[in-house]
């Protein structure tokens, strides 16, 4: 059984994150054990293969989650340090649609740069965990390749989106073994299936627009994009991190107002409301109204129109697990110090990045939070040793 001064579980964004700010360092025998047959494969793919890192605005409101204690983790290590940081590392990021900061060539130059600040940290791939125990202030972690101990353990597994490349309820059923409370994972940042009264939109796959969703109190204003199975594009993957159930409302028209456009015209609604006209003509049959010229609106048709700014209706559910992008729950957090990201009932057990009940909405978020709660941890780790 090999020993470790610092067992990390899992090599994704939070995981090497910590890797390497122990590295930087020095001093520490650490191993990073990881499922799968290379390391931080969600960070491959993510963003077409770019890497969406962070936003120009991270606050806990774009988090799913304790808001003290998402922000006392934010805080600690925030966007600019996160900027600061890929920069001494030759990344200059870029922005894209003005709040984005994605790698400039590929995800793999952040990969390449974590992978590189780890340093002498073992890289343990190919071990699939089986079991975590703890005993006399020693962590004993059973994969299918060997055994292995430490006295801290990082939990950095992530969550069940993304099962094609790996990922899986591991953190949660080592903490269900450890007796940590947790709630179960829920796919999020995810495409919402329609009712039938909605099917009108699935003749519209492949249509592109800007709009607002509003779900309770949270307004998300991006794109929207029709689909095969509903709706997806980033306003509806947003959202669908604040939706269980019950109706959300969209604003089709956010950029205008239907009551002005209008006013004393006499051209047709389709031409000269500035959408779609797929979406224009579907949008009006679904609601029974006419494509017929603005001057000729009853006051009846005129407030079936305004139905542009506030189209209510309740979501089927989402398309799962094997399309989401991220999960709501994790281990509770009100069971960890933001100050160090431990245990507050098990020295020495550390948990970290999306395996936590945290969930950022669509733009970098969930990396910032991977990145921040890796950095918090590692912090913690150092004063210790």
């Amino acid at each position: 059984m090999k020993q470790f001064d610092v067992l990390i579980l899992g090599a994704g964004a939070s995981g090497l994150m910590c890797a390497a700010q122990l590295a930087a360092h020095g001093g520490l025998h650490v191993g990073i054990i990881e499922g799968n047959d290379q390391p931080a494969r969600k960070l491959r793919i993510s963003g077409g293969g770019k890497c969406n890192l962070t936003n120009t605005e991270v606050d806990a409101s774009h988090y799913l989650g304790d808001a003290a204690f998402v922000q006392r983790v934010l805080d600690a290590f925030s966007r600019d340090d996160l900027l600061e940081f890929v920069r001494q590392g030759g990344i200059k990021p870029v922005i894209r649609k003005e709040r984005y900061y994605f790698c400039p060539e590929s995800s793999e130059q952040i990969i390449t740069l974590l992978r590189r600040l780890c340093g002498t940290a073992e890289m343990l791939l190919g071990h699939r965990c089986l079991h975590v125990s703890h005993d006399a202030g020693q962590f004993i972690v059973t994969t299918d390749r060997g055994t292995f101990a430490s006295n801290k353990l990082v939990v950095a597994s992530g969550a069940q989106s993304y099962q094609s490349i790996g990922a899986s309820t591991v953190g949660l059923e080592i903490a269900k073994s450890l007796h940590h409370p947790f709630k179960l994972f829920h796919p999020v940042l995810v495409g919402l299936t329609l009712q039938s009264e909605q099917f009108w939109m699935k003749e519209l796959s492949g249509v592109s627009m800007p709009v607002c969703i509003r779900v309770g109190e949270k307004s998300l204003c991006e794109d929207l994009l029709f689909a095969h199975k509903g709706i997806s594009g980033p306003a509806v993957l947003s959202a669908s991190l604040y939706w269980h159930k019950g109706e959300i409302e969209i604003d089709f028209l956010p950029q205008a107002r239907v009551e002005r456009l209008c006013a004393r015209s006499s051209k047709q609604i389709s031409t000269l409301i500035p959408l779609p006209k797929r979406f224009l003509k579907a949008f009006l049959s679904a609601i029974g109204l006419d494509d017929k010229p603005c001057s000729a609106l009853t006051p009846d048709e005129q407030s079936k129109l305004e139905r542009l700014h506030a189209y209510r209706f309740a979501p089927a559910g989402n398309f799962g697990f094997t399309k989401a992008e991220a999960c709501r729950g994790g281990v509770a957090v009100e069971a960890v110090d933001p100050c160090s990201m431990q245990s507050r009932s098990i020295d020495g057990l550390y948990w970290i990045g999306e395996v936590l009940d945290v969930t950022g909405e669509l733009g970098g978020y969930n990396f910032q939070w991977a990145f921040s709660s890796a950095v918090v941890c590692a912090r913690n780790l150092l004063r210790k040793a």
